[in-house]
């Protein structure tokens, strides 16, 4: 009987999984079908199907809905294709009377789409900046006199790096990119190289079934930004690479989304011919427009070959470089380089509220289950500034706007720090009970945590009920184990580290009964009415960015 009963479970969670990918096929194929080129009909509904793309995210999940996920990228991308033909057929409609071009910028949550035709062919054009994105682009002098147009795509989403660990998985560890002798390890080689990898999951079948250049395969890719791409796998070959060439997307997390830079021939206007898309425009730097001198690459990048003139203007906040050919590319940072953190701090700062100060950032966690942040680091960071969200979506966000600094299972192999915990058991008890403690108390970092031994952890605590700093002089030091906790005679200050227990206190078995032993009885009632959300997040919070562990 339990074994029909598991076999019964078993069949309908097939089914369920079975009805999940057809209606995201069913999805596809009906919006696939729909002719609306409308550009702001079609962000619309890409913003639905980026809703599907999140919900998907984790690797395993996606490699059940495997060709679904990808024929979903694929879609958003030839969609946007070809409301960008539409308006780029009706170019010398929509002149500018200042630059005699057609240029425009269309833009919603997650997308930035940036048009330019070349209508006036100046040869001494040399370039454009889209002030309302903040992007910009060269025109090579062989360019300049051609009907070409320029297509920008910013894609806030990194769907990539989901596809590139789904190949990962499917090639049994064995890392395999595309190659040509265009072939960029710079910031276009970064997402060239994810992005091949995305290909590799079609690319066998289709060699089989058509010529490099074929109408055929380009019908099977797309258009647009899609066929510069398939431009570039076509004529490439399957090679094994080494670790040198490949991003490590454990280590390095894609900052601020992808962008496709592309160059087409510019659409025929006014009258109506036969139909063949928006035609990738093939280009190449040739070696009599490169300049000899180049200046030197900054010295923090890697995976910078193919790009010149790589320039940083703090004070603008600008980056700008050249690359030989039209591609995209992603710019990758570190992604554990905000740990191990210098210090931290938790104190309480009324009724279910605390504060959460990590070096110089700080989160509050009132308002129930909210959370807040705060930096006087204003620049990139506006837009989630003083917003109360959850501690998921703050997450979320944070990692978006490139600020990393909660931990996940990978994050021992890349942050090296002196502290090491034997026993796991004993840093999430810590974290528990501090949240219990959070709305009466104050936790911060010691320099000796380092030094208590693997079995232990060390931190200051102190009660603390007003909404302000707390006094250097009211810290005590206590020592947590998974048996007993204790209050020590050292203090922050001293000069060496001793286990020795402070003379007027008692030990004893968790770190609640100590401090409440204590406390006094407006704390004690504080901690009593705390509300479980605000408990739960203040726990969430710690447990996600593991300060006992990951500080210095």
């Amino acid at each position: 009987r339990a074994r029909q009963q598991q076999e019964e479970e078993e069949r309908k969670l097939r089914e369920e999984d079975l009805t999940e990918r057809r209606h995201v096929n069913t999805y596809i194929s009906l919006w696939r079908d729909d002719p609306e080129v409308n550009i702001s009909q079609v962000l619309q509904q890409c913003s639905c199907l980026e809703v599907l793309l999140e919900e998907v995210s984790d690797p395993e999940e996606a490699e059940k809905l495997q060709e679904s996920f990808v024929n979903l990228q694929e879609i958003i991308h030839l969609k946007l294709n070809l409301a960008a033909e539409e308006i780029l057929k009706a170019a010398n409609k929509n002149i500018d009377p200042e630059t005699e071009n057609m240029q425009t910028v269309i833009t919603d949550d997650n997308v930035t789409l940036c048009l330019w035709a070349n209508l006036r062919k100046r040869m001494r054009f040399k370039g454009f900046h889209f002030e309302k994105a903040g992007l910009s682009f060269e025109l090579p002098k062989s360019l300049a006199v051609k009907d070409v147009a320029i297509g920008i795509l910013h894609t806030r989403y990194d769907h990539l790096s989901v596809l590139a660990r789904m190949t990962h998985k499917a090639t049994h560890e064995s890392v395999w990119i595309l190659s040509s002798p265009m072939r960029s390890k710079g910031l276009g080689g970064v997402a060239s190289s994810v992005l091949e990898k995305k290909e590799i999951l079609k690319v066998e079948s289709d060699e089989t079934q058509s010529t490099p250049g074929s109408e055929d395969g380009k019908v099977r890719c797309g258009r647009g930004f899609l066929s510069v791409l398939h431009h570039h796998l076509t004529e490439s070959r399957l090679t094994e690479m080494g670790s040198d060439e490949v991003v490590d997307l454990l280590k390095y997390s894609p900052l601020g989304g992808v962008f496709y830079y592309g160059v087409f021939h510019l659409p025929p206007q006014a009258h109506l011919i036969v139909d063949s898309g928006l035609k990738a425009f093939p280009y190449t730097m040739t070696p009599s427009e490169k300049d000899k001198d180049f200046t030197s690459i900054y010295a923090g990048t890697r995976w910078v070959g193919g790009v010149m003139d790589l320039t940083y203007q703090e004070t603008e906040a600008k980056v700008s470089f050249r690359m030989p050919s039209f591609r995209p590319f992603v710019l990758m940072q570190e992604t554990y380089a905000n740990l191990p953190f210098q210090s931290w701090e938790l104190r309480a700062l009324s009724d279910n509220s605390a504060l959460f100060s990590i070096s110089v950032l700080c989160c509050r966690a009132p308002q129930e289950n909210l959370c807040m942040l705060q930096s006087d680091q204003r620049k990139g960071l506006a837009h989630i500034l003083g917003r109360w969200m959850s501690r998921a979506a703050l997450q979320r966000a944070m990692t978006k706007a490139g600020l990393h600094i909660f931990v996940n299972e990978h994050t021992d192999r890349y942050v090296h720090t002196c502290r090491k915990v034997t026993n796991p058991t004993t840093e999430h008890a810590a974290y528990q009970q501090m949240a219990l403690l959070a709305s009466a108390c104050a936790f911060s970092w010691s320099k000796w945590n380092t030094q208590c031994g693997d079995e232990h952890l060390v931190m200051q605590v102190c009660e603390h009920l007003p909404p302000t700093a707390v006094p250097a002089g009211r810290w005590s030091l206590y020592l947590l184990g998974a048996q007993r906790v204790q209050r020590l005679e050292a203090t922050e200050n001293s000069e060496t580290f001793s286990l020795d227990h402070h003379p007027d206190s008692e030990f004893h078995s968790t770190l609640v009964h100590m401090l409440r032993d204590t406390m006094s009885p407006d704390g004690a009632a504080r901690t009593r009415e705390s509300g479980y959300r605000f408990v739960e997040a203040v726990q969430s919070l710690l447990c996600s960015t593991r300060p006992l562990r990951f500080s210095s």
